[in-house]
């Protein structure tokens, strides 16, 4: 095993690992402990950890990311439809889909970088959205989006003779994905998918991503070509997309185009850039935050808030439910902006810089005279 992985790489993964699978113990006190919104926090969990193998790792910053994880959604989708509603099929062809995607529009918009890149990308994805949205009507179904029904053929289950009752709901193994067996089908994948990001960025090819990021130039004139570990690190980013919006196909059988949106580009790169760009653990962390005050904040009203501020003289009490009431609910985006505001002036690098900080002023104000026993020399 530590041949395979370091000893710090194997704790930091055990970690990650006991934290996910234990979040409905410990989201529950904070209102965040039910399945539908612990299945959004693994999902788009996957769709940060993804994201930052590009951005993080490589340096470029796509704008257009939301068009494979919609294209995820799209074929998983489609194979509940016309396959199977068995969600590993469904699994494996979103990924493989929306990577063949991601080669053609990596392909296309690797020729550019710097804000070049980042503006055809999110070309690309608004194309996209737009042919979802009304063109492609026939395979996507245009603003409806994309449903099961009962009608549709599902040629491997028909063949072995199974059949529905109702509204056909993803399965495993003939077992459904709701409730909390959903959450820890996502959480699987979650866990697998850190594994995978922490393989490559300690790889020799995520040392050569990194080095892109430094300074391309100069292995360019080094006669050094980038472009195949560039599009690679955007084709793996891709797949991981594809797999986030397949998930969320599985979780919620409807496929829109408002999912490949460039507003959904924008958060997963506020995720990213919140959580901490460049770090493993970051861009989920970024994610839940992000979806945390999407669905908590966003669900309060004044009716809440004047039960919580229930203990303050009436007078006050009124007051500062007004306050406060203007950063909940629909201005959920204001309190976002404010966090955002703060982690990017005062800890630039996120909120895992944040969190180092305070390792290190912990190791430094250790046990008393263990500085001075570290500075004597030897005997």
């Amino acid at each position: 095993m530590t041949n395979f992985m370091s000893r710090n790489d194997l704790l930091l993964l055990l970690g990650f690992t006991a934290v996910v699978l234990t979040m409905p113990i410990w989201l529950t006190p904070f209102g965040a402990g039910y399945p539908d919104l612990l299945q959004r926090f693994m999902i788009y969990g996957i769709f940060a950890v993804g994201f930052n193998i590009l951005f993080g790792l490589t340096g470029y910053l796509s704008f257009g990311h939301a068009a494979f994880f919609g294209v995820g959604s799209y074929a998983a989708v489609w194979s509940f439809k016309l396959l199977t509603l068995d969600a590993i099929p469904a699994m494996i062809f979103a990924v493989l889909i929306s990577g063949l995607f991601a080669l053609v529009i990596g392909f296309l918009s690797l020729r550019r970088s710097g804000i070049y890149f980042s503006i055809l990308t999110l070309a690309f994805a608004q194309m996209s959205y737009n042919l979802a949205y009304s063109v492609l009507t026939p395979i996507t179904n245009g603003e409806t989006g994309l449903q099961l029904t009962l009608s549709d053929p599902r040629v491997l289950d028909a063949a072995i003779g199974q059949t529905y009752v109702g509204q056909p709901v993803p399965t495993l193994l003939g077992q459904q994905l709701g409730g909390y067996a959903g959450f820890y089908f996502c959480a699987g994948f979650l866990i697998l998918s850190f594994f995978f990001a922490q393989r490559v960025a300690g790889s020799p090819f995520g040392m050569m991503l990194k080095s892109i990021k430094s300074n391309q130039t100069r292995m360019q004139f080094t006669g050094f070509n980038t472009r195949p570990y560039a599009l690679s690190a955007f084709v793996i980013s891709g797949m991981y997309a594809g797999l986030a919006g397949a998930l969320l196909a599985v979780t919620d059988p409807l496929a829109g185009a408002e999912r490949m949106q460039w507003t959904a580009s924008g958060e997963v790169v506020l995720m990213t850039i919140l959580g901490g760009v460049g770090t493993l653990v970051g861009p989920v962390i970024g994610a839940w935050i992000i979806k945390y005050f999407e669905n908590i904040l966003s669900a309060l009203n004044d009716n809440i808030l004047t039960q919580f501020w229930g203990f303050l003289p009436e007078g006050l009490a009124d007051v500062v439910v007004k306050v406060t009431s203007k950063f909940v609910g629909d201005g959920w985006h204001l309190t976002l902006g404010l966090v955002f505001v703060v982690i990017v002036i005062f800890l630039p690098g996120g909120i895992m810089e944040g969190v180092r900080r305070i390792a290190a002023a912990a190791r430094r104000s250790g046990p008393p005279g263990a500085k001075s026993r570290q500075q004597q020399p030897a005997e």
